[in-house]
């Protein structure tokens, strides 16, 4: 049976924080509003940009919420195009796909992305090869909602007793419990452990060479 690991990106693939606030804090500043402190503004990373605004501007309309995210799209594609887009891969990712993939496991990702902004951004590491699923905020509902881990399990043909949710945040964590897959939280990105686990984590690595045996015991117990 297909064994398969969802990654989440931002967070958990890549650290993207100092870049989403950059964007974030131009958006705001258009439009006349208050920017966040960076603290805060890292907690709505992983959401779809709507629900991201929704949470950061809980005073907006749905309409302002709409022309908040467009702001948002564009600034981020002129930052892109400036070359002010920074997003590292965190040490030890690229040795854990190269673990997974030499274990057998199909690989996916789940993402508050859109398309565009998951293609460059996994051409930039090379990886886009890697993962045989993608599934972004284009198509799906904002996590915790469990589409994107359920298409990428229809794709691969991989069962919930088989499939592992990798990400930072809650959202992750609980779109992996309402998708009934394994919930692994990892320590290194913008949720911490504590609320990692109140939100539905099996475990929390605090590694990324930690991840593969961390899987495997989560099938396991699913089995």
């Amino acid at each position: 049976m297909a064994r398969l690991a969802i990654f989440d990106c931002d967070g958990t693939l890549v650290d993207s924080a100092a870049t989403i606030h950059r964007a974030l804090t131009q958006t705001l500043e258009q439009h006349g509003l208050p920017v966040p402190p960076s603290r805060e503004a890292r907690r709505v990373i992983g959401l779809s940009l709507t629900e991201a605004f929704a949470m950061l501007v809980p005073a907006a309309g749905v309409e302002e919420v709409e022309r908040l995210a467009a702001t948002y799209r564009r600034t981020f594609q002129t930052l892109r195009a400036a070359g002010q887009v920074d997003e590292p891969l965190f040490d030890g990712i690229a040795e854990l796909i190269d673990a997974l993939d030499v274990d057998g496991w199909l690989m996916a990702v789940a993402t508050g992305k859109s398309d565009r902004g998951l293609a460059r951004c996994l051409a930039v590491h090379g990886l886009g090869g890697r993962f045989v699923s993608l599934q972004t905020a284009d198509r799906h509902p904002s996590k915790p909602h469990p589409a994107m881990a359920l298409a990428a399990m229809a794709e691969t043909g991989a069962a919930p007793g088989s499939s592992v949710m990798i990400g930072d945040t809650g959202w992750d964590m609980g779109l992996a419990r309402a998708a009934g897959i394994g919930a692994i939280g990892v320590a290194w990105g913008y949720h911490d452990a504590a609320e990692l686990l109140r939100e539905g984590a099996h475990c929390v690595a605090n590694e990324p060479h930690e991840v593969l045996a961390l899987a495997k015991n989560a099938i396991g117990e699913m089995a």
